[in-house]
């Protein structure tokens, strides 16, 4: 495996990347492999390719400075293995090693496992470093895209960080970890695995050092027993034999376990070798030894563990999102989900929202659906912006319309309010979508119907399948209201709750409502008094509040049987207001005179 070794004048520049065979590598300070350290190195710098034998590397035009290849300045180079070239303070060195994980290790001279608890009372002789060290975690994190990216700059962190190892790596045991086992070693691209074991990144100090094989047994049994967990091998003893430090140059190794990595199991593994005057041997009457190291590499495996626990909450968080609203995303995250999902009975304002004029497109489109499929989309958009913009939960979406509530998972006093921004919302967006001929929403409008009642919200559904929405007959009646508007050739239409809770709570300079009259839905055998909600009169100019006022005056004489007069206001409403239409209309049926025995209710004959 070819991997390309960036080191800069401090021990922390640093970093090892596989190459990718065939492919083309930017090299720069902004590049895909980033170099950030060197200011002498521009921000796309150099092209780098392997071709499975040598690296060839060409500087890009808007490179500043040379690179130097063998003492010289060059455009281009070709390098073999071991060989290195330089870019300003920066040498990047071309190597083909391997990671195998030894199965076969023998046992060690020492084991010995570190608690936190036993950690926490070790002492740092030289905490600055330290310190200043784990305070770039936070930092190695964010400015990881991606697992790999993540292991890379770990690496480094821990041989920054930890002086005396010699080689530092990322492994992981793909499933849960298992006793070890004699078995072949089992090769895969990217690293070495044995039993599930695999490194996904390792990086040393002295490339001198050659191949890395980390224990199989040590990380096994630090992932089974969550604990950092010391091998010293016969190395530790001048006269001793040494079969496994003469494969790995090591006398020593650790292995720490991350706790909350993700699907799999993370370590992170240190090794090195004992210096002549440092026993190292944790215990020993001489305190320098290793324990202040892992204490350090338990404290980094503490923090990332909690940071990337973060990362994959925020990352649930967002997948989510695209299925709560924000409203119900806030109180699970302060809440138990379990509670808040529970479906439980409460007070809802329901807003049903029906896309107008989708069959009528649907032929004119029907050559190029996708095109159609894009406009409903977002036209349906619209509404669904409105409705979460306002606080409001999206319950459903039925073909082309969409289902909104408010009051659950939290009620406020100013739900109707809300449902009623959003509803007036919904229809200046597509009035004024209307104006623009040619635009994704022209040929569209709306209808808008609001109820509110009782109803059962939250976690509705069968075993097999749930969604949290509202249940009741509050939401048929919204529904119904929705349908009522191609009737009444009013937008928005509100059932009597909803329009008592307008003129309570509802400044007229926020909205308006008039009454049309009362009805009995087709289907139904119970009435229900419907009205119109309005844009306050400098939005709408068209029906001022005397036009209002005149009409509802027109209503009363109506529901009284006094049918002529009731005729004659309604006729003098402007022409442009076609909901008044409906009972003069209903009226000149009728030869203007109420039927015998008539309740005040028009039946309607059709949804």
């Amino acid at each position: 495996m070819a991997e390309l070794i960036a080191q800069g004048d401090q021990l922390s520049h640093r970093w090892r990347r596989t190459l990718p065979e065939g492919m083309p590598i930017i090299l720069g300070r902004a590049g895909q492999w980033a170099v950030p350290w060197d200011a002498h190195i521009s921000r796309r710098h150099a092209e780098l390719r392997w071709d499975g034998g040598r690296l060839v590397a060409t500087q890009l035009p808007d490179a500043a400075n040379p690179l130097f290849f063998r003492g010289k300045q060059c455009s281009e180079l070709a390098l073999a293995p071991g060989e290195h070239f330089v870019i300003g303070e920066t040498s990047f060195l071309l190597t083909v090693q391997r990671a195998d994980v030894a199965a076969d290790a023998p046992m060690p001279v020492q084991q010995q496992s570190f608690s936190p608890q036993y950690l926490k009372e070790i002492p740092f002789r030289n905490p600055d470093h330290r310190i200043e060290v784990l305070s770039r975690l936070p930092e190695v994190i964010s400015g990881a895209t991606d697992d790999n990216e993540l292991c890379i700059r770990l690496v480094g962190m821990l041989l920054a960080g930890v002086p005396r190892t010699e080689t530092a790596a990322v492994v992981t045991a793909a499933g849960p970890p298992r006793p070890p086992a004699r078995e072949p070693r089992a090769r895969q691209a990217g690293g070495a695995a044995a039993a599930g074991v695999r490194v996904l990144h390792w990086d040393q100090r002295r490339v001198a050092q050659g191949d890395f094989r980390p224990s199989q047994r040590l990380i096994l049994e630090a992932l089974r027993k969550r604990q950092s967990i010391l091998h010293v091998w016969e190395g530790a003893e001048p006269d001793s034999p040494q079969p496994f430090t003469a494969r790995g140059n090591y006398d020593w190794a650790f292995c720490t376990p991350l706790r909350s990595a993700g699907g799999d199991d993370w370590a992170l593994y240190l090794a090195g070798r004992f210096q002549k005057d440092l026993p190292g041997l944790p215990g020993s009457s001489d305190q320098t030894d290793l324990r202040e190291d892992v204490k350090f590499t338990e404290l980094v495996a503490t923090i990332v563990s909690s940071l990337l626990e973060m990362r994959r909450l925020q990352q649930r968080q967002s997948a989510l999102s695209q299925f709560f609203s924000p409203v119900v995303m806030n109180t699970l995250s302060v809440e138990d989900p379990h509670l808040v999902l529970a479906p439980r009975e409460t007070e809802v304002s329901v807003l049903f929202c029906d896309l107008r004029g989708f069959s009528r497109e649907s032929e004119r489109s029907a050559g190029d659906l996708l095109d159609l499929l894009g406009r409903v989309s977002k036209a349906l958009g619209v509404m669904t912006y409105q409705i979460l913009n306002e606080g409001g939960v999206v319950g459903d979406f039925q073909g082309d319309a969409a289902m909104g509530f408010w009051g659950w998972p939290i009620t406020t006093a100013d739900d109707v309010v809300k449902t009623c921004r959003a509803a007036l919302g919904i229809r200046a967006e597509f009035e004024s979508a209307a104006r623009e001929a040619g635009g994704p929403l022209a040929g569209f409008n709306a209808g808008v119907g609001i109820a509110t009642g009782p109803a059962v919200a939250g976690k509705i559904g069968t075993v097999d399948q749930v969604k949290v929405t509202v249940f009741g007959p509050v939401v048929n009646l919204a529904s119904r209201l929705e349908g009522m508007t191609k009737v009444l050739n009013a937008p928005i239409l509100l059932d009597e709750a909803t329009a008592r809770a307008v003129r309570e709570q509802v400044p007229r300079q926020l909205a308006r409502v008039r009454r049309i009259a009362r009805v009995c839905p087709f289907g139904m055998e119970t009435g229900v008094e419907v009205s119109e909600l309005l844009p306050p009169v400098d939005q709408y100019p068209a029906l001022s509040d005397e036009h209002l006022a005149m009409c509802e005056t027109a209503l009363d004489a109506f529901l009284q049987r006094d049918w002529p007069r009731a005729y004659d206001l309604l006729r003098r409403m402007p022409t442009e207001d076609r909901v008044s239409d409906f009972l003069t209309v209903y009226i000149a049926q009728h030869n203007r005179t109420a039927p015998p025995g008539w309740n005040g209710m028009i039946r309607l004959a059709g949804k």
